[in-house]
């Protein structure tokens, strides 16, 4: 298993997606918000470079109402392969408002999704808040192993870096 993955991200699984639209429907009319997480492509039977999102991190204590949420930093686990955020605009919005592009600076994609929380109410953007692709990509998602590494795996893992 590989710890540190490509920094392209080059899609998102169909059921994260999924998630992500019925969780943000549910919240509704408060925003909903979460963090990515990305396994590489070639893990998930791809024949390609890169990270496909394949679920999203619900943080204990995350603060919402109709106009914003909130992540308490403090909660987010060390090591959780976050490759950017997720949050609704309950108002259908789909672009992001000046205090999104605040918290945008962590991560490579951060996506906005909008009521009425549809296949198409979605929007992807980098870390400057430009639009970018974000393919939808059908693949079998891997076993949740999110703590099945060990310290001889991350050793193994550095070594390919130095």
């Amino acid at each position: 298993m590989r710890l540190f993955r490509s920094s392209e991200i080059i899609g998102i699984a169909e059921d994260a997606l999924s998630f992500v639209l019925s969780a943000s429907e549910d919240a509704h009319p408060d925003e909903y918000m979460g963090l990515l997480r990305g396994e590489a492509a070639s893990d998930l039977g791809l024949d390609r470079d890169g990270t496909v999102v394949t679920n999203v991190l619900v943080i204990p204590g995350t603060e919402s109402n109709p106009v914003s949420a909130t992540v308490k930093s403090n909660m987010v686990p060390t090591g959780s392969g976050r490759v950017g955020s997720v949050h609704s605009h309950p108002n259908g919005v789909l672009r992001p408002s000046n205090q999104d592009l605040q918290t945008f600076g962590r991560g490579k994609v951060h996506i906005i999704v909008g009521a009425p929380y549809g296949r198409r109410d979605w929007r992807a953007f980098d870390r400057e808040g430009e639009p970018r692709e974000l393919e939808v990509v059908d693949v079998p998602l891997p076993e949740d192993t999110f703590f099945d590494f060990t310290q001889a795996d991350i050793d193994a893992e550095l070594g390919d870096r130095r």
